[in-house]
């Protein structure tokens, strides 16, 4: 959210979330704030270099050019102190010189030329190569040209390249020529003020623009190298663009009002998988480890002072290699030794709970798209008035037909997930299973609490939390206006309500804080609503299999506007791009005119071959894909690079197991009687580069297990010192039995069996002492491969 914005007027406001210069996601429009909150969360992998992470709040307007208010940018270096906590930034101002995005590859040379009378001059050569990564102007690639100056205390020498026409890398390759110091003997009139200039003062300036036309050009970027640095030897290597020194400088900054954020920011550096068997093994035989507070995966939890840190990855490995179901029933029964009462059973955050709720984040997602969407989309894009609290009602509301509206959209949610049972994933069946016989095992003479066990998953914590929040399920693109986020509030109160099972009972009703709610409530007195709960919580909780056939809906996966190059040929006989609503599902990949249209284009999903990036250089636009089919490629544009990233990994996730998949492709496009890549004449030729993804998958989720693991050797090494003290508190216990002496960080720890424990967490620390001089090594073996300067790693800032 943000507070006190400028203009200081009731306003629409959005922010937009921007890798640089590249817009890669954008939250919805809040109307008539100063003080807009946004709520709205974005997970994205970042698929290429950056240099800052950026924040822009927009003031939204109709006719005219959305205005920047402010930005925060956080250098990617300093991401890691603000990450996993929320913090107000305060708003800077937007100014053109700083923003920029991009690097140049130059190569200075300082020669020694002999005059003709036997004198010694100096001469600066700067031959510029190349641009990568300019930023689009306008959602459009650039007019680049760049100026090539030598500066010093008495001169400005500029010169300047040719304008490349729409491009992002443009491939300059211009050299230019200074004098840097003339002879004594030179007698034509110098145009500087001095004949020797120091070079010690001297710096070569090289500035990126874009090229207006008929307005004005646009900065993208500057670098400085001082003169002093060549020392009479060729000089070559990239550089990061960097803003202009005097950006920001004369602007205000403290009346423009704040943003806060939560940002969560990991980089690994995952090494080859062999080197995590030891880690990986310690942890995939954590069920059987007796007491379970003993073993790796509980250890992990306990040192992190946030449980979500450890549960992510712990989940997602877990569930790579089929070993999540033990450890969640093992888990979850040592939460039920510390509940006291049947109707509290699984209602804490412990880990056995959070570890359920990424379990059908994961798996549940595609249950979820097929059992709610419909209605979701329905509630959001037609919105009936449904407040009922008397104390919200506006001038005109008729309470009567409010709650109609809303029995109707309660009705129709509770009857969309109570009919959902032959879509849940097995996976889950499998939990539900194990919690509903732990649950009844601990309260024998409870009938309820086998059911509660259940619903308290998978009403409180699934659908409900899904209702309340669609665009965290993927349910919605945004977090819905205040109108439809009361509504989708009330219906979630009311499924969860219903999905308690016993809740229905007169006792339950007369326990409800709001009135309203009760009153509401008491149309919901019939046998059938607790019959359907019971008889799906029954299903759910079954061992058979309840995923659908062949022969169900398709899943629905992903769908976004995107450009798409034309299959014909226009009028004036060239090709070009058209944007076009693409649909995503577990049968057909289908794009059409508008969204709710009736496709113009399908591809089965058994008929794609491969799907890869397409280079720049085929048609001059950046984050471009192909899909590979029976017929010609089919070229598609995503509007940023984290969109393009997730449309390729969907297609490929999708159609991994095809039995035709290609091992070759071409990387561009086949124009004008050759392919660009590899000159080939003939266009059904196969391609020239290996399919980046042509093994099939064994695995319905796609999760990295070597990644996952290197996560969780990261959190342990960030804990280590937690680590040690319950070492330390284990030995200490093992010796001395008696009570504890102080308390300290680890008097929280769950201890059962100190021996076990102590045993665990030596296997523990060693393994990451042995990790981490492979990091070392492999840090080392990096710094020597990739020299500073090369293009995997620019130089920043000026050379010293």
């Amino acid at each position: 959210d943000a507070k006190h914005l400028v203009p200081n007027k009731m306003r629409d406001f959005f922010c937009t979330i921007n890798l640089d210069q590249e817009e890669v996601f954008r939250t919805q429009v809040v109307e008539k704030s100063l003080s807009p909150y946004f709520g709205e969360e974005f997970y994205f992998e970042i698929p290429r270099t950056f240099q800052w992470l950026s924040f822009y709040i927009y003031d939204k307007s109709v006719l005219q050019k959305d205005l920047r208010i402010g930005k925060v940018s956080i250098k990617k270096e300093d991401l890691c102190n603000y990450t996993g906590k929320e913090n107000w930034f305060m708003l800077q101002p937007v100014d053109s010189n700083s923003e920029v995005q991009g690097k140049v590859h130059l190569e200075l040379k300082l020669n020694e030329l002999i005059t003709d009378n036997g004198s010694v001059c100096q001469q600066l050569v700067v031959h510029i190569k190349e641009c990568h990564g300019l930023p689009l102007i306008n959602g459009q690639n650039c007019d680049p040209y760049a100026t090539v100056s030598l500066v010093g205390p008495s001169r400005n020498d500029q010169k300047k390249t040719k304008v490349k026409k729409k491009t992002s890398n443009p491939q300059f390759n211009e050299t230019f020529y200074f004098e840097v110091t003339r002879s004594s003997s030179y007698t034509k009139k110098s145009q500087f003020q001095v004949e020797e200039e120091d070079i010690e003062k001297l710096e070569v300036r090289v500035d990126l623009w874009n090229n207006g036309n008929l307005v004005q050009d646009v900065f993208l970027g500057e670098i400085k190298v001082p003169v002093k640095v060549l020392r009479n030897d060729s000089f070559q290597a990239w550089y990061l663009l960097q803003p202009r020194e005097n950006g920001n400088k004369s602007s205000k900054t403290d009346d423009l009002g704040s943003l806060r954020l939560n940002i969560c920011y990991t980089e690994d550096s995952v090494l080859p998988s062999e080197y995590y068997a030891s880690l990986r093994n310690l942890l995939l035989k954590s069920s059987d480890v007796q007491p379970i507070s003993a073993s790796a995966a509980y250890i992990l939890s306990e040192v992190c002072r946030d449980k979500y840190d450890a549960v992510l990855p712990l989940v997602r490995l877990l569930l790579h290699h089929h070993k999540l179901v033990p450890f969640v029933a093992a888990v979850a029964e040592l939460d039920l030794k510390d509940t006291q009462e049947a109707n509290t059973v699984f209602r804490g955050n412990s880990l056995a709970t959070r570890c359920v709720d990424e379990m059908m984040k994961i798996v549940g997602k595609h249950y979820l798209k097929v059992t709610l969407k419909p209605v979701i989309d329905e509630i959001c894009e037609s919105p009936k008035p449904c407040e009922i609290d008397p104390i919200k009602l506006r001038e005109g509301d008729n309470v009567e037909i409010n709650m109609e509206n809303l029995r109707y959209y309660v009705d129709k949610v509770f009857r969309e997930i109570v009919r959902s049972s032959i879509s849940c994933p097995t996976l889950m069946c499998d939990v539900f299973y194990s919690l509903r016989h732990l649950a009844a095992k601990r309260f024998p003479n409870d009938p309820h609490v086998q059911y509660s066990a259940v619903s308290s998953f998978v009403f409180l914590r699934f659908f409900a939390v899904a209702v309340v929040s669609p665009h965290t399920f993927h349910l919605r693109p945004h977090h819905p206006d205040a109108q439809t986020s009361r509504t989708l509030t009330l219906i979630s109160k009311a499924i969860q309500t219903l999905g308690s099972w016993g809740s229905l009972s007169k006792s339950k009703l007369s326990s409800f804080k709001e009135t309203f709610m009760c009153e509401f409530f008491k149309t919901f007195q019939e046998e059938k609503f607790t019959e359907s709960v019971k008889k799906f919580l029954d299903d759910v909780s079954s061992t058979e299999s309840k995923e659908p056939s062949g022969l169900s809906e398709p899943v629905h996966l992903k769908e976004g506007e995107m450009y798409k190059r034309a299959q014909g040929r226009t009028r004036i006989g060239k090709k070009n791009f058209k944007k076009r609503w693409f649909c995503l599902t577990s049968r057909e990949f289908t794009y059409h005119k508008q969204q709710d249209k009736e496709p113009i284009f399908t591809i089965p999903i058994k008929n794609i071959l491969a799907v890869e990036k397409l280079d720049e250089s085929s048609f001059n636009k950046k984050n471009m894909f192909q899909v590979l089919h029976g017929e010609k490629p089919l070229y598609i544009q995503a509007n940023n690079c984290v969109e393009a990233s997730e449309w390729i990994e969907a297609l490929c996730r999708v159609t991994r197991c095809n039995q035709k998949r290609l091992s070759f492709y071409h990387p561009s496009a086949f124009l004008n009687g050759n392919w660009l890549c590899c000159k080939a004449t003939i266009e059904n030729t196969v391609g020239c580069a290996r399919c980046t993804a042509d093994v099939p998958a064994d695995t319905q989720i796609e999760i990295d297990g070597d990644r996952e693991t290197e996560r969780i050797y990261s959190l342990f090494t960030i804990n280590m010192s937690k680590l040690q003290k319950l070492e330390e508190a284990c030995g200490s216990i093992a010796v001395y039995q008696g009570p504890r002496k102080e308390p300290d960080d680890y008097s929280n720890f769950t201890i059962e069996d100190s021996v076990a424990t102590f045993h665990t967490l030596k296997q523990i620390i060693d393994i990451v002492e042995k990790l981490n001089e492979s990091h070392e090594k492999y840090r080392k073996k990096r710094s020597s491969t990739a020299k500073y300067g090369s293009e995997e790693n620019p130089i920043v800032g000026k050379v010293s």
